[in-house]
């Protein structure tokens, strides 16, 4: 099944390429964000929910990785970057959830390609800031296309723009529709009922002495 009534798209969110290439084979349908350097304040925001997922090197860690995916990263000096980057899937970015809680970080585990360690220094940094939880799904390309790589791809930001002659057509869900919603149905109540225990906690009276 093919997907598409825009055929072109131009917004690309930029992402470890370990990541991108487990989100393109299926094998996760999570990013974990909190915010580029050089974004507006240090935060993280979302400009657009269909993105191209463009894939970075120069800040892969194997140590942040879990052993199968640590694997298949090679670590290049800082600045590095190829003469062309492979675009091989586009991705619409369902659900933008916040996690506050140490205790959520670690029940959604099972869901991503970091190690637990990772993920809960990402949820320390900038602790009044939650951790955001992206749920995308994720369209391959029938054929990865290849683009010259350009000095505003680069950076600390989440966000760029890729030239408009990149075609969406011909691309599908690496997921069926049953198999995505269950996953983020998984992945919704583990936030869900942290997010009510929050609430609960917060409600509770606390003795003054």
């Amino acid at each position: 099944m093919t997907s598409t009534s825009v055929s072109t798209l131009t917004a690309a969110l930029k992402e470890w390429a370990v990541a991108v290439q487990a989100l393109a084979e299926g094998e996760t349908i999570v990013l974990l964000r909190k915010g580029g350097i050089r974004e507006q304040g240090g935060q993280f925001t979302v400009e657009a929910r269909r993105v191209w997922l463009y894939p970075t090197y120069e800040h892969q860690k194997r140590q942040w990785l879990k052993p199968s995916y640590a694997a298949q990263v090679t670590e290049v000096a800082s600045g590095w970057h190829p003469e062309q980057v492979t675009i091989q899937a586009w991705a619409e970015i369902t659900h933008i959830l916040p996690v506050f809680r140490a205790e959520t970080v670690e029940a959604l585990l099972p869901f991503h390609i970091w190690t637990a360690d990772f993920a809960a220094e990402r949820l320390r940094w900038k602790p009044r800031s939650p951790l955001w939880v992206l749920l995308l799904r994720v369209h391959r390309l029938p054929e990865a296309r290849m683009i010259p790589y350009q000095t505003e791809y680069g950076g600390c930001k989440s966000w760029i723009e890729l030239p408009p002659t990149l075609s969406l057509a011909g691309s599908g869900p690496v997921l069926a529709d049953a198999a995505y919603h269950e996953r983020v149905a998984a992945i919704q109540r583990i936030i869900e009922v942290a997010a009510i225990q929050r609430i609960i906690e917060e409600e509770e009276p606390h003795d003054e002495h």
